[in-house]
């Protein structure tokens, strides 16, 4: 209804709450309020003179009219009645207060007053199987500025912003000065007090103006560090003209990521998931029929308010005068679902030649999709573009600006919504790539590409590999990449596992449950997740159970969070229980261990390097709450489960201790225990201090490739940074399943006469690996097999002569 704002928190139909008694009007010291369970909604104040109305007459008749509590009772009501119409705003919200006041403190001490209202209050609630007896109930909530209804009939009537599809998170108008004022105090006052020097702006794609808002608040706080969480494509860079020190790092992970996992393979491993689940919809088209799905469910309403906004503005355009209000929602929804990136931003004197290609492509792309909505399509892109036309007013320019930029603020969630969670629980090629950020249609990448990355990176931001964000955690990932090295072990196994895994489904609506995806993500789930130790694996199995059902309801095929289908789920949670039983026989573990602890040894290495390649990069290495250990964890709430930090801080304690006093043998026991994760510990305690050490080199160093020559080159990643006078070199190995054996270490000998081309600038140079205390001197190149000697990652530092 025009002029209320909807409240769409019912787990019911109004009717059926009406009438059931869920929704009351209570009255307590903050007034007259509007109650529904643990909801509370304040009544309008007019509507407090429709309540006293009831009430005056019974109060008279009991305590008299010149009672002195029944005359303030009476002055109150001429006061709300007369109450000027702009009563809500500022200049009258003390007077407001001071009738609340005063009504309480007769309620509160007058016997009478607090019988006959809580009286009033009974016949206005009404009572159970009497239809009409909550007729004055419902006439008191249609005056209300609010309107009550289902949750569901958010998707399709929103008309307030929310916090992606999440009814009670209103959000904010940050852009609007009184607004950010108010709501940064409390900021820009620890800034100044408790000397705070950094800031992590999260969601910086929902505001309206992002670059606006940073300025402002790069005013209030002065030269103080700011990092946004913005997700960025491959090909897409951070903002220029964004007053920030960098982003949180989602596309520093992807970039890392993708160096273990082998593009050669990408044909035959979609040959062998397309075979497996008989699904053969390509990536891209896969995204788009998932954003779209995500506009149908959820935001309908959300896309109906912005193309009722440009309809608005159509008014006196010659040329879109004529476009229909649902031709604009199919034209919107169309450039929406194809818009590669998560957002646009076009602002008051800000348009990127980026921004205006992007548009461009995704009308193209829309428009090739639905050549009978060709006239909307251009006709937005035209908006999008800000192509004015030589007759508009600046009234009419500023309209079209303001469209854009409420279009921009939808297009964030959307992708979010769709990529992040749906379509990463659906496309499961290969699952390591399915991360916020990423892109799973990019089947790895190179290690030129990697330098190429790290080369433009900012030095300011942040290297993350986890985050309370991520879809598995970082361990786990460099488990499942090693898949990619090994399709034909892989598609061996899944038709065994089938095969044996086969009598353990249940039917579900005439198919066996779960269906072939679900079952191919759960396997390379198990090859992630399967923690070390047995002690560990009955609440791991408990884990996998809550985390298939969560899997299954983001996915969307076959349940939901809106309307879960619990036969499903219930089907998907037996096939693990009886996949994963431990007691008696079970083929599938026997077939399966054996093949997922190969998996691990290659995983455990590729962490080995991850962490070296993370923390030697540009940027500020991030480490998410126990990560220090094996991160096998899972996506929230899994990985947010408490973190024994007295157990880490104990091992850490243990190895400086050990090193201190003789580190003789320290490397080998590591290694040998590494299910323990020690070995992970040690070495990001070691690169740190290597950090804090060369200090110099890491804040403002260069960034230097150095390339790998020999038979096994394309096994190994190296760089150096490099300050003025000293240098430190990183070298770490990936890959491996085809130049070593499970159990067998990348070191020594296995790389021959693999080497690195060592720059004019640092010839002759002694270097000392600070992993291993061992010295190096090198001339034109250094032997891999002499830096990795004794362990399988090197981080090498040096003097420049």
């Amino acid at each position: 209804e025009k002029g209320r704002i909807l409240a769409p928190f019912l787990g019911t139909f109004f009717g059926d709450a009406l009438e059931s008694g869920e929704i009351r009007l209570e009255y307590g010291g903050e007034g007259f309020s509007i109650n529904y369970y643990d909801l509370s909604f304040p009544l309008r104040l007019d509507s407090y003179v429709n309540v006293l109305t009831r009430v005056l007459e019974k109060i008279r008749s009991v305590m008299g009219r010149e009672h002195p509590d029944f005359i303030k009772l009476l002055g109150i009501f001429y006061v709300l009645k007369n109450l000027p119409a702009a009563y809500e705003k500022d200049e009258t919200f003390d007077q407001a207060r001071f009738i609340k006041r005063m009504l309480w403190e007769l309620y509160s001490k007058n016997p009478a007053i607090r019988e006959s209202l809580d009286q009033c209050l009974a016949e206005i609630n009404g009572a159970r199987g009497d239809a009409a007896s909550f007729n004055s109930l419902d006439g008191l909530l249609k005056e209300q500025f609010y309107k009550l209804s289902f949750w569901k009939v958010a998707a399709e009537e929103i008309n307030y912003r929310r916090f992606f599809n999440i009814n009670g998170l209103i959000t904010l108008r940050a852009e609007e000065e009184d607004v950010f004022t108010h709501t940064h105090r409390l900021i820009v006052e620890l800034v100044r007090s408790l000397g705070i020097d950094g800031l992590r702006i999260d969601h910086v794609d929902g505001l309206y103006d992002p670059l606006e808002y940073l300025k402002r608040l790069k005013e209030r706080t002065g030269d103080i560090h700011v990092i946004v969480e913005k997700v960025l494509a491959w090909n897409e860079d951070l903002r220029s003209d964004w007053p920030v020190d960098g982003s949180t790092g989602y596309d520093f992970l992807n970039a890392l990521n993708g160096l273990f996992c082998s593009p050669a393979n990408e044909a035959r491993f979609a040959k062998i998931y397309s075979n497996f689940t008989r699904l053969k919809i390509p990536y891209e088209e896969l995204l788009y029929q998932k954003k779209k799905l995500i506009i149908e469910m959820d935001m309908t309403g959300d896309v109906g308010n912005l193309a009722e906004l440009l309809r608005r503005t159509l008014i006196n355009d010659r040329h879109g005068c004529d476009i229909t209000l649902p031709g604009l929602k199919r034209a919107m929804t169309e450039v929406m679902s194809v818009l590669p990136v998560y957002r646009t931003y076009v602002s008051r004197g800000a348009y990127s030649e980026s921004d205006r290609l992007c548009v461009k492509g995704a009308v193209w792309a829309a428009a090739r999709r639905n050549p009978a909505f060709l006239n909307e399509i251009r006709f937005l892109e035209k908006v999008l573009t800000l192509e004015y036309a030589h007759y508009f007013t600046e009234k009419e320019k500023d309209e079209w600006l303001h469209f854009v930029m409420k279009f921009q603020q939808l297009t964030g969630p959307l992708m979010a919504k769709g990529l992040e969670d749906t379509l990463l629980y659906v496309y499961n090629r290969l699952i390591s790539l399915n991360e916020v950020g990423g892109n799973p249609g990019k089947f790895g990448n190179s290690v030129d590409e990697f330098h190429s990355f790290n080369a433009k990176r900012a030095h300011g931001s942040m290297n993350a590999t986890s985050t309370h964000d991520t879809k598995r955690g970082e361990d786990a990932r460099m488990r499942i990449n090693v898949l990619s090295e090994m399709p034909d072990e892989w598609a061996a196994g899944i038709r065994r596992w089938s095969a044996l895994a086969r009598q353990m489904k249940k039917p579900v609506d005439g198919r066996p449950a779960p269906d072939k995806n679900d079952e191919y993500f759960l396997y390379q789930t198990l090859i992630g997740a399967m923690p070390f130790t047995d002690e560990e694996y009955g609440p791991f199995v408990e884990r996998i159970k809550d985390y298939a059902v969560k899997a299954v309801r983001e996915a969307k095929i076959h349940t939901a969070w809106l309307k879960p289908d619990v036969e499903y789920e219930e089907a998907f949670v037996s096939f693990i229980d009886s996949l994963l039983k431990k007691t008696g026989d079970n083929p599938f573990l026997e077939d399966f261990m054996p093949f997922q602890k190969k998996v691990a040894w290659y995983g455990m290495l590729n962490s080995l390097s991850q962490v070296v390649l993370k923390i030697a990069s540009p940027g500020i290495p991030d480490f998410f709450q126990g990560t220090e250990l094996w991160d096998l964890n899972l996506v929230d709430p899994d990985n947010r489960r408490p973190v024994d930090f007295n157990k880490r801080s104990a091992m850490l304690e243990g190895i400086k201790q050990r090193r201190a006093h003789s580190s003789a043998g320290l490397l080998p026991e590591l290694l040998s225990s590494y299910g323990d994760g020690r070995i992970k510990l040690f070495l990001i305690h070691t690169a740190l201090g290597v950090r804090t050490e060369h200090h110099d080199v890491f804040d403002a160093g260069r960034y230097a490739p150095v390339e790998a020559r020999g038979a096994k080159m394309a096994h190994i990643v190296a760089f150096a940074r490099v300050g003025r006078e000293d240098a430190v070199l990183t070298v770490a190995p990936r890959l491996l399943t085809s130049i070593i054996d499970e159990g067998q270490l990348p070191v020594n000998d296995v790389w021959a006469d693999t080497e690195l081309v060592i720059p004019d600038h640092f010839k002759n140079m002694v270097w000392r690996n600070e992993i291993t205390g061992e010295v190096i001197e090198n001339g034109k190149s250094i032997l891999i097999r002499a830096a990795l000697r004794d362990f399988p990652v090197a981080l090498m530092s040096g003097k420049l002569r």
